[in-house]
């Protein structure tokens, strides 16, 4: 028996909305006492994961990405593909791999999920942080594919300075996946 086209159809809503929330989240910046600010983009990005799982998840990532693409504003810098000649580019890599790691996981959301399964819990707080170990670890090997670094000069400028800001962001995606997967269940299941 397959999936009602209504649901179906949930399911991309659920998808294109969190594309849109990426795409969105990236305008707002809270600035850190370190001199990098904290974005929520790769929040969003590992939510798309956790919430969705791992195949809606991935197309929120792809509507994301293929809108900044073709140009539509959604990158922190220009778009086209020339973003892939940016440092940028390592880390849109990793939020397409992050989200769909971190989705897979997790798996599609159930409504049974209300109450809350230490077995669970280990998933949801192992999906989150793997997926954002793998927008960093992107975005440095592509520093050092890109600028021929080291691996050690990439770590250190590809990582370190995001850590503290990601470290908070982690630390929210987990009650936050955990409030919003019941609800999406009810919209993404028969």
């Amino acid at each position: 028996m397959g999936v009602s086209l209504k649901i179906k159809r949930s399911r991309y809503v659920f998808a294109a909305f969190f594309a849109a929330m990426v795409a969105v989240s990236g305008f707002f910046i809270v600035p850190l006492p370190a001199g990098i600010p904290l974005v929520l983009k790769n929040l969003f990005v590992v939510l798309s994961g956790t919430v969705l799982g791992s195949f809606y998840g991935g197309i929120s990532i792809l509507i994301f990405l293929l809108a900044g693409l073709i140009g539509i504003p959604v990158f922190v810098i220009g778009g086209g593909i020339g973003v892939f000649n940016t440092p940028l580019g390592g880390y849109l890599i990793g939020y397409f791999l992050g989200s769909l790691i971190s989705g897979l996981v997790c798996g599609l959301p159930e409504t049974h999920e209300k109450k809350i399964r230490l077995s669970f819990m280990f998933r949801l707080t192992l999906a989150s942080f793997l997926g954002f170990a793998l927008i960093l670890i992107c975005g440095s090997l592509y520093l050092m594919f890109l600028f021929s670094m080291s691996f050690s000069a990439a770590f250190t400028a590809g990582v370190l300075p995001f850590l503290p800001g990601d470290l908070i962001k982690f630390i929210l995606s987990i009650p936050v996946a955990l409030k919003l997967r019941p609800v999406a269940a009810r919209y993404l299941n028969e």
